[in-house]
């Protein structure tokens, strides 16, 4: 066996990917933690305000995964430019993002600012509806600013610059903490605005971070070459259109997912407020464990791409080798701890004795797809790499939907399970996810067929 073969090989590519993961790890787990800082905040204000900052965070999530999901159409098409020699053709992709991101961010800036007929539609009790409209109507100003952001962010991290994800994820949430409780609860001067303040602090941050990384991108030596901003062309339709065929069904796939989570909260709504609290806690351990894997799935794209870009088709495959062998070690550690530490960990959101109950089901449950769930982000991330997205958009749709939400209702309600039933469907929807995504991904790589830049 060659020292370029199997276990060298793949702990030297494992190395590689785990380089490029660790910062965007650590920036999603910042990004996850600028939501709990805004409900903590609120919380300190008062119930309403924790109501409504809770519903107003929620649409504002459907507005983040939007533009996340699209954008994500960046990455590959940087890294496989870069993989095959063509760093030229990059600053015009990237202006061209930002065209479309800007486009995007505006239109739902305008819809956002509708809320207030939407709140009544969904259900919204009146009295929580005046501060979860004050935080969306606040907080939507930052859509053009989360749009340029992921726009820098998925450029860097497609010629292989992570760091400046964790920075700015790291800086934006040290400023949230004073900035939120000034504008919330007032001083110096200035009157506390509640909901609104928070939501008017999230988007100052946002803002603060959009033209940081402009900046990074502009003066860092390792992007000099690419003359991002040597010029800047009006909307060109053949560039939009090809981010948009990546970009798109990139989108869907991400909202099937993050609307099935949305849905089974709905959907345990209906069951209690014990069902509630234990399912909240549940999902929010697992929603911050996720992170890790997204992150190594994030960097496995990366690797794929300029494999891909540059035609090398044993390098894909090794890249693909090290995303899953990282990201079994990881779910493995993350099902560990949900295991042996899930019930201390619940009690840190709670000392009521029946919530702590209730949620030690959803944790095991949460354990038992951590392998799946892993799975499932991994593999969508290497197919990302080679420009496949339509596809894994069905598989998706199929897994979550026709899959996922069906067998959760029937555990939770045919079965009268409840909560864990819910959650059982959950488990279904991501094992079935997993091994349709991973037998795409498989067929793709026997075959050689990758779709790389022409």
């Amino acid at each position: 066996m060659t020292a370029d073969t199997g276990a060298p090989r793949l702990l030297r590519e494992c190395r590689a990917t785990f380089t490029l993961a660790l910062p965007l790890v650590l920036g999603q787990l910042a990004a996850v933690a600028m939501n709990v800082v805004d409900s903590v905040l609120a919380g300190h204000h008062g119930a309403l305000t924790l109501a409504g900052v809770a519903v107003g965070s929620a649409l504002w999530s459907v507005v983040i995964l939007l533009l996340l999901g699209i954008l994500m159409a960046i990455p590959p098409s940087v890294s496989q430019l870069d993989g095959a020699g063509k760093r030229a053709e990059i600053a015009p992709l990237f202006r061209q993002a930002l065209w479309l991101g800007l486009a995007i961010s505006l239109a739902l800036l305008g819809l956002v600012q509708f809320n207030g007929l939407l709140l009544p539609l969904l259900g919204i009790a009146e009295d929580v509806r005046p501060g979860a409209s004050a935080f969306l109507g606040a907080v939507a100003w930052g859509a053009p600013a989360l749009a340029v952001h992921f726009c820098c962010r998925y450029l860097s991290e497609g010629v292989g610059r992570t760091r400046p994800t964790m920075v700015f994820g790291i800086a934006g949430l040290i400023l949230l903490v004073p900035l939120g409780y000034w504008l919330m609860h007032g001083g110096l001067g200035l009157p506390g605005y509640g909901a609104a303040g928070l939501g008017a602090a999230t988007a100052i941050i946002l803002w603060l971070q959009a033209v940081g990384f402009l900046y990074w991108l502009h003066r860092g030596p390792a992007y000099r070459d690419l003359g991002l901003f040597a010029r800047f062309e009006g909307p060109d339709r053949a560039l939009l259109a090809q981010l948009l065929r990546l970009g798109l069904p990139l989108g869907v796939a991400v909202m099937m997912e993050g609307l099935l989570f949305v849905a089974s909260a709905l959907v345990i709504g209906g069951m209690g407020a014990l069902a509630v609290a234990a399912h909240q806690i549940a999902i929010n351990i697992a929603s911050v464990l996720f992170m890790v894997p997204l992150g190594v799935a994030m960097a496995t794209t990366v690797r794929v791409g300029f494999a891909a870009g540059g035609r090398n088709a044993e390098g894909v495959r090794w890249a693909c080798r090290a995303g899953f062998a990282i990201t079994v070690v990881t779910q493995l550690f993350a099902a560990a701890i949900l295991i042996g530490l899930g019930t201390e960990i619940a009690a840190l959101y709670t000392r009521e004795a029946a919530v702590l109950v209730a949620v030690a089901p959803l944790l095991w449950l949460a354990a038992a797809f951590q392998l799946s769930d892993g799975f499932q982000v991994a593999a969508a991330g290497c197919l990302r790499g080679l420009k496949d997205t339509r596809m894994p958009m069905l598989i998706t749709a199929f897994a979550y939907w026709g899959v996922g939400m069906p067998a959760g209702i029937w555990f939770a309600f045919g079965y009268e399970r409840g909560a864990p039933g819910m959650w059982a469907g959950l488990v279904s929807g991501l094992t079935v996810a997993a091994l349709l995504l991973g037998g795409r991904l498989r067929r793709l790589l026997r075959r050689g067929e990758f779709a790389v830049q022409g």
